[in-house]
């Protein structure tokens, strides 16, 4: 398992967490979103999943992957 820290813009409220982490959880990962330093950790299983794949997965979300 890889465990990775995202910095994530456009993040502010309890819909965002909801959004993120639903999202990351479909493709296969888990995600914990920390609004207030606006980054998501991220833990997957690199033989399966791309952190490409995760950061499209919270793009596609409307947030901005920086």
């Amino acid at each position: 398992m890889q465990n990775v820290t995202l910095n994530v813009q456009g993040m502010s409220c309890n819909h965002c967490v909801n959004s993120i982490e639903g999202a990351v959880k479909e493709i296969g990962a888990t995600a914990k979103v920390d609004l207030q330093s606006g980054t998501v950790s991220v833990q997957f299983d690199e033989s399966k999943l791309s952190l490409g794949a995760i950061k499209e997965a919270i793009e596609d979300q409307g947030y901005d992957v920086v």
